[in-house]
Order: structure tokens, then sequence, then C-alpha cells
């Protein structure tokens, strides 16, 4: 199944990313076979940056480092994908300036929504950033199951235990794109949180 097939933004109604930075997971998969969905912030500005762009693209090199850190090795991003990991992003263009709009994330959270029902078969749900975060917190809200994950700084609710779906969530900082150099602190977190979903896969 190829995933962008049915699922897309028709109208670009959104007036704080690049449109022409969209990007939609093109990719053929099994929706079966996903146990894990990881969803991290925006679309890359350049779309040979995107998960599933190949070579090396940014995205799939910082994703990479964060599960080698986790433990977790793998040559590619589809190395992961055959091991029923999906990768996709919470806003489908590239971002403008650093922050996202409300507004943005509840309109792209209805394509996430439709994405994410693809797969009747996963047991964590890795968020990535504060856009993710809000963006499963929107599809909760709309189908009336109130929020996911609680208000709060990510250190301070990561560690409790959320659910949606029936699948484990698991909310953590950003790991795709330069960011993931910076800080540390937050690669330890991000490799934790990473590994903790991976375990849920062995039980």
């Amino acid at each position: 199944m190829r995933v962008d097939s049915g699922i897309q933004c028709l109208d670009f109604p959104c007036i704080d990313t690049n449109r022409a930075a969209y990007s939609n997971p093109e990719i053929d998969i099994d929706p079966q076979g996903i146990s894990v969905v990881l969803i991290s912030e925006a679309a890359p500005a350049n779309p040979a940056d995107g998960y599933y762009a190949g070579g090396s693209s940014l995205f799939q090199q910082t994703t990479l480092q964060a599960f080698s850190d986790a433990g977790v090795q793998a040559d590619s991003l589809q190395d992961l994908v055959v091991r029923g990991i999906y990768f996709t992003t919470a806003v489908k263009c590239g971002k403008t300036s650093y922050n996202i709009e409300t507004a943005t994330i509840q309109e792209c959270s209805k394509i996430l929504e439709r994405e994410i029902s693809l797969f009747p078969n996963v047991r964590a749900f890795l968020l990535m950033g504060d856009v993710a975060i809000k963006a499963v917190n929107e599809v909760a809200r709309r189908r009336g199951e109130g929020r996911v994950i609680p208000a709060g700084s990510t250190y301070k609710i990561r560690g409790g235990i959320y659910t949606f779906r029936g699948a484990r969530v698991f909310p953590s900082y950003l790991q795709a794109g330069p960011s993931f150099n910076i800080e540390k602190s937050k690669r330890k977190m991000i490799a934790q949180d990473i590994a903790a979903a991976m375990d849920l896969l062995l039980q």
C-alpha cells in the first residue's frame, strides 16, 4: 500500500508553512506489519532531507543515530521499517519560522489522523517534540477522547503511562534534523524513550 496515494493535502490552507516543501510519506508498506509509529515535527525545508528520500538525507542520518543511541542498530531507515517502525511528520509542509501556529497543527492533524488509522496493530507511538504531541492531542480531542498527553514540560511528563487507541504513547524530544546534535541530555532522553517503545515489541 502506498501511504501517500489516498492521504493528501488538497487546498494548503496554512499560512505559516512552505507549500513547496510539502512531503507525505512516499513509501509502499504493509500496514499490518507496523508496530511503532514515530511522529516528528514538520517536513524538512528540503524534501531531499526527508525520512524516505534515501541516501544520506538529514532526517535519516539523525534518526539512525537516535536509534543507535537506543541500542537499535540499522544501516538505513528501510531496515527499521522492515522491523515494523513507521516514520512520519505531524505537519506535512516545511515550516517558515521556528514555531508552528496552533491552527496549522490542527489542520494538519486531520491528515495525520487518516494516516495513523491505516495501521491497526500499533503498539507504541513515539511523539518527538511538542508539535507531534499537540497533533495527537488534537486527533484525540476531535474524537471526544480528551488529551492523550497532559500539559507540561516534556521532561516532567516523560515516564508517565499514556495510551492512545490501545497503544502506549511516549512523549519525547525532536530527533529529526540539525537540532538533534545540540543537547546531549536530550539525546539521552530520546534514546531512553525509543528503547522503551522497542521493549514493548519483545513482550
